[in-house]
């Protein structure tokens, strides 16, 4: 099940967090990766963990250039582009109040310009490489719980996934009326304890508790889901990796909702 033998998958975001841990599961599930990131470094090791089936490029997910690059070593490399996953992202934990233009422009260009272009640019081998497969190519955009209900904590990324979660839904309409075999799906994690949870947990304490304890924050946001426990990157890496992979054939233009039963309340 959720095997991707002979799939190529590009993930932007990929040398930390969800993006990492989708890395080191797709290659457990047969996939080749290219691997992209600011985080040089840290990139490399990853894809160096994962041996001769990855490769790293710098990605600049605003830069339409950086895109291009990734995916002509996808093509180069191995052979072709499969499977697309949008996952860079940012939070800033700023109120309507506080933020600034810069803010604004800066959650734009990475949540939202990032995803277009990654999807715009990877297009054409996706759709080359989904003439020949069964279920064709897929595309796979991080949203967030944040895209489907209002956030206290931060309205203008909010506003920013709720962009990602209806581009994929009308990304999905367009490539399906042009004959294009290639689905587009979103992912709506719920909080998870990676770099940008950590941020809401700040973001929270200050909001809520008018303090610097994150560790009561912490506890608090735990304590809102249902499930009794906060995610973790590979709760949303395995939603991923299922979404990339021909089990999920029949699925385009949805919205896998992995948040401990949050939005359930």
């Amino acid at each position: 099940m959720n095997r991707l033998d002979g799939k190529v998958a590009l993930i932007s975001g990929a040398a930390r967090g969800i993006g990492a841990e989708t890395a080191r599961l797709m290659a457990k599930a047969g996939a080749k990766l290219v691997l992209g990131d600011l985080l040089d470094e840290r990139g490399r090791e990853i894809a160096q963990a994962i041996g001769a089936t990855a490769r790293y490029v710098h990605l600049d997910v605003t830069r339409e250039a950086d895109w291009q690059a990734a995916a002509t070593l996808a093509v180069g490399v191995f052979g072709g582009l499969d499977i697309l996953v949008n996952n860079a992202g940012i939070f800033t934990g700023r109120s309507i109040e506080e933020a600034t233009l810069e803010d604004w422009n800066r959650l734009v260009a990475i949540n939202m310009t990032g995803v277009f272009l990654g999807t715009k640019l990877a297009l054409p081998a996706l759709r080359e490489r989904g003439k020949a497969s069964p279920h064709g190519s897929a595309i796979v955009n991080l949203a967030s719980i944040a895209g489907l209900v209002g956030s206290q904590l931060d309205p203008l990324y909010s506003m920013t996934k709720g962009g990602v979660t209806l581009f994929t839904k009308s990304a999905a309409l367009e490539f399906g009326r042009k004959g294009y075999r290639v689905r587009v799906n979103s992912i709506h994690p719920g909080v998870i304890e990676t770099d940008m949870g950590a941020q809401t947990f700040v973001a929270r304490a200050r909001a809520h508790l008018g303090s610097n304890d994150v560790a009561a924050a912490k506890e608090i946001s735990r304590s809102t889901h249902p499930i009794g426990r906060l995610g973790t990157p590979e709760d949303i890496a395995k939603g991923i990796v299922f979404l990339a992979s021909d089990d999920a054939g029949f699925m385009t233009g949805a919205g896998l909702v992995v948040d401990g039963g949050l939005t359930a309340q």
